[in-house]
């Protein structure tokens, strides 16, 4: 059982940048896909960023492209999503997401995950 926990979360103005953390209790999570997906109330959970078991592949939303990098840090074993010119819509719970799977690919689609975080608030103030 892979056990995640997120942190970084916070109150933080539009314009400015926050860096999420995943940690997991999996000793080897560099044999880990991770994700990152935000939910807001009232609305299906949605994809944000993701990257492959030894990060050679990440893929990102369009809504996060270019304003956010997800990066793995096995040293740490974490996976690290940095997010800058954070807007009010980029508010949500943001959650971890991993998969005990060693292949190119980084899914976008939530079912592909099997292990889940209990979530992290980011607030962006207008």
């Amino acid at each position: 059982q892979v056990q995640l926990v997120e942190s970084g979360g916070g109150l933080v103005q539009a314009g400015g940048s926050l860096r999420l953390s995943c940690a997991a209790s999996e000793r080897t999570l560099s044999m880990l896909g991770m994700a990152w997906f935000r939910q807001v109330p009232g609305k299906e959970r949605e994809f944000v960023a993701s990257i492959n078991w030894n990060g050679g592949r990440t893929a990102y939303a369009d809504s996060v492209n270019g304003r956010s990098t997800l990066s793995r840090d096995n040293a740490k074993n974490a996976v690290l999503l940095q997010m800058s010119s954070l807007k009010p819509e980029d508010t949500a719970v943001y959650y971890c997401a991993a998969r005990r799977v060693t292949s190119w690919s980084a899914p976008r689609d939530e079912i592909a995950y099997g292990y889940w975080g209990q979530g992290t608030q980011v607030t962006v103030s207008s």
